[in-house]
């Protein structure tokens, strides 16, 4: 399994299409037209398994993807004039609505074209999913993979029933000292160490608040046998035994091990929490097309060839990264499932779950609960 599966903690890695370093710098002159397309996005849709059946039905086209290192990453390429360069955009759901679209960086999608796929996919999606529109009822994204993402245990040890009662507390139990993991994804961290002290993540965290996310993180730090930000070493350290469970992690950092017939890691979403009775998070990716002054029709026909049954499956399971779709509502999609990939993913239990977690959101008080956490760290 690659390490590209450290991705989600917002300090992983450029990857570039194969082509691309050999191609040279993208500049405005390659992000040109009807016959070139140019995806910035996570890892996956940059995979071979996607974007080569395109280049095969648009054959003489230019097609090229590289993988961002975070977020607000690639929303600064944007930002700092790189909309003359990229075609299409995939970063996680708050972006689209809060920031993309009213800096006028993406542009609206045609609902004639694509409302059609989004009523075929799972109903939280078809609904339709809210942050996949703008305030003015425009359609700025389509969803595609996601996750809850919250902890994850070794059920040979810590039963599924157990961890979804106990929630975070699972970590502040003084039983568990020296008995779990930290996967060191720091954006992550502080969402849930937030949620671990009954606190709301997206909302300000500020004097007694800020005290209480200091203690915490302390305690959980203090309490870790494993800090790393490898989540093959973590699933090893589980399956072997010398963790039982790890702080951080989801159904995206379970399923290789899953799928590996490891069935005792299992991602874990608290059944009661801190924000509306929620106590997990969920991120869900939005590809959107960027407001290129020169714009290429290959984006949006792009962005409708990864709706198809089998392109939607190649999303869902490439690069070691196996993630449900929001296109797993259509029969023709679940269909190229099987039973193994399905158990890898914990479809069983999908639906509940996201109905206990939160959107991921952008953390209010990032700057100042990172200092205490780094702090925390470190001591």
């Amino acid at each position: 399994m690659a390490n590209t599966l450290s991705r989600r903690q917002f300090v992983g890695r450029t990857m570039a299409l194969t082509g691309l370093a050999a191609a040279g710098p993208l500049s405005p002159a390659f992000a040109a037209r009807n016959d070139q397309l140019n995806v910035l996005c996570w890892e996956g849709y940059n995979s071979d398994q996607v974007l080569g059946p395109f280049r095969k039905a648009n054959p003489g086209a230019s097609v090229r993807a590289e993988s961002g290192t975070s977020d607000p990453d690639m929303i600064n390429k944007l930002r700092a004039g790189e909309t003359s360069v990229w075609d299409l955009i995939n970063v996680n759901q708050p972006w689209a609505r809060d920031q993309l679209y009213p800096e006028g960086l993406i542009k609206p999608l045609s609902k004639d074209r694509f409302m059609p796929h989004i009523e075929k996919m799972l109903p939280e999606f078809a609904a339709p999913y809210p942050l996949a529109f703008a305030d003015d009822g425009n359609l700025i994204g389509m969803p595609q993979r996601y996750g809850p993402f919250s902890f994850v245990v070794n059920t040979d040890v810590i039963s599924r029933d157990m961890a979804e009662d106990q929630g975070w507390n699972l970590f502040l139990d003084p039983a568990m000292k020296g008995r779990y993991g930290v996967l060191t994804y720091d954006n992550w961290n502080v969402i849930h160490m937030c949620l671990t002290a009954g606190l709301n993540p997206f909302a300000p965290v500020e004097g007694a608040d800020q005290e209480k996310f200091r203690e915490t993180a302390t305690a959980i730090f203090g309490g870790a046998k494993l800090l790393t930000d490898d989540l093959v070493a973590m699933n090893t350290a589980l399956i072997n035994g010398e963790i039982d469970a790890y702080f951080t992690g989801g159904t995206y950092t379970a399923s290789p091990a899953r799928y590996d017939g490891a069935t005792n890691v299992r991602a874990i979403t608290p059944r009661s929490g801190p924000v509306d009775g929620k106590g997990g998070c969920t991120w869900i990716e939005l590809t959107s097309a960027v407001n290129n002054p020169d714009p290429s029709s290959l984006a949006e026909d792009f962005l409708e060839f990864v709706q198809q049954p089998e392109i939607a499956k190649a999303v869902a399971f490439t690069e070691g990264t196996y993630n449900p779709v929001s296109q797993m509502g259509n029969p023709d999609v679940m269909a190229l499932f099987d039973e193994e990939e399905l158990d890898a993913i914990q479809m069983d239990s999908l639906a509940e779950e996201m109905e206990r977690s939160l959107d991921y959101d952008v953390v209010t008080s990032y700057d100042a609960l990172i200092e205490i956490y780094t702090q925390a760290r470190r001591s």
